[in-house]
């Protein structure tokens, strides 16, 4: 089941200054349910605009939105309540405790004190919740923000750029923090450029470029997929071994310490077969496969192709938006 589906997203800025800016450029996406969804893009990709489009805070220029089935721009209110979010930096009251700012929020939407300290103690606040949000780091201020997303116990969780400015502490408990959701059967959407993050974060992910869908699937698919095929091999006498291996006329090379060898996924075991006939036995043996930064550089850099950026529209929705 895809809990969010966009299709045919397209959305145009008039630029003050005249002419317009193209920011999501015929966006097609599926999310599945569950776990956590990585949205990954350069600065100016369009990221935050398909984001607000899906939560009906802007109106596209062409395209559908769906929430759980539901058309966002005409019935985003038969949703709103199963589905969190945060975009840019959450709106709090530095003054007030954290307890205080979710018990505020709350009131508004009839949640209960009890329910507050339970999602206090869910992002990992329930020692500060009656300290000041001044004193906070910024980490913790984020999970306060999420926390205030996550009041209604919403199925579906949307954050654009969680751990901007986040130092690697702030970074790391927020990895920690939406992992967990994710593995509570929420599906959390996370808009990122944060390329370790997505990695160690996600399950799935989606590449944007230039307001375009570039790549989408599993995260092990897509690296796996970008490798060019073939396996990294580790044994105790590498020379040899690369010897053996392209007498075989297998592809190979000595890549650090170890052997990369260019093979269809199928014909892993023709090589320990072929080094075992030596008398020359593995240490280790698996998929070769990109890193996510090597595959991000590769889909979304065109030197001859400026990406355009999100600023100066004729409408900007307010910043800190949390539902």
């Amino acid at each position: 089941m895809a809990v969010i589906e966009i299709e045919g997203l397209k959305k145009e800025y008039r630029r003050l200054r005249g002419g317009s800016t193209i920011a999501v450029d015929g966006l097609d996406l599926a999310v599945p349910e569950g776990g956590v969804f990585g949205f990954l893009g350069p600065n100016g990709a369009g990221k935050t605009t398909t984001v607000r489009c899906l939560l009906g805070l802007i109106s596209p220029t062409s395209g559908i939105t769906r929430l759980l089935g539901v058309d966002t721009q005409t019935d985003i209110e038969k949703v709103i309540n199963r589905v969190g979010s945060i975009v840019e930096t959450p709106s709090l009251f530095p003054g007030f405790s954290g307890r205080k700012n979710l018990e505020l929020l709350g009131a508004l939407q009839g949640i209960s004190r009890a329910r507050v300290a339970e999602t206090l103690a869910q992002v990992g606040l329930a020692d500060r919740a009656d300290h000041r949000v001044k004193t906070y780091s910024l980490g913790m201020r984020q999970r306060l923000g999420i926390g205030a997303a996550l009041l209604k116990d919403p199925e579906v969780l949307i954050l654009d750029e969680p751990a901007n400015g986040l130092d690697p502490a702030g970074i790391k408990e927020i990895r920690e923090l939406l992992r967990a959701l994710g593995k509570e059967g929420r599906t959390v959407f996370v808009s990122s450029h944060i390329l370790s993050e997505v990695r160690q974060m996600c399950d799935h992910v989606a590449i944007l470029a230039r307001g375009q869908l570039i790549v989408s699937g599993a995260v092990e698919d897509v690296l796996h997929e970008r490798s060019g095929g073939g396996f990294v091999v580790k044994l105790s006498e590498l020379d040899r071994g690369l010897q053996v291996l392209q007498g075989a006329g297998m592809e190979a090379a000595i890549d650090g310490g170890a052997i990369s060898v260019k093979l269809p996924a199928d014909r892993a075991s023709s090589i320990t077969e072929t080094l075992a006939d030596q008398g020359l036995y593995l240490s280790e043996l698996r998929p070769l496969e990109a890193d996510l930064e090597t595959v991000f550089l590769e889909l979304t850099q065109d030197p001859a192709a400026p990406l355009p950026t999100e600023d100066e529209p004729t409408e900007t929705p307010s910043a800190g938006t949390n539902a």
